[in-house]
């Protein structure tokens, strides 16, 4: 653990308007999402897999407890935020995870954002149809 003084290590990850900041405690634990089970909070599996894989990917989800709160967005872009956010920090708790969650993009911040309504249009793309006559 590298911050002896506060007990755990820290990591925020964003992705689209979604923000998440994780703390990993040493010791095993549960794993608690806005004060809920990741599952409840995500709604569906595959989101909480999603937001999870940092943990099975390092094999440490037995070893830790892991803390987030996650604010912003919505329920996709809050388990990616969360993915983001765990694999920082698990790379502050244990620099030597770096190399395997780097060759599986978790480190990466996801830069697609939504695309600005433009003047003019109905969308940020969609023009209102053409008429002729």
């Amino acid at each position: 653990m590298s911050d002896d003084v506060t007990g755990y290590a820290y990591g925020t990850g964003r992705r689209k308007t979604a923000v998440a900041r994780v703390r990993i405690y040493q010791g095993a634990g549960p794993t608690v999402v806005n004060e809920r089970d990741p599952l409840r909070h995500f709604g569906r599996r595959e989101l909480e897999e999603m937001a999870l894989r940092p943990l099975r990917l390092t094999g440490v989800s037995d070893r830790v407890r892991v803390s987030v709160k996650v604010d912003g967005g919505g329920v996709a872009g809050q388990a990616g935020a969360v993915s983001h956010g765990l694999a920082r920090a698990l790379v502050v708790m244990d620099s030597e995870l770096r190399a395997q969650l780097k060759a599986a993009g978790l480190l990466t911040r996801d830069p697609r954002m939504k695309e600005r309504k433009k003047p003019g249009l109905k969308r940020a793309r969609k023009a209102p149809q053409y008429t002729k006559r």
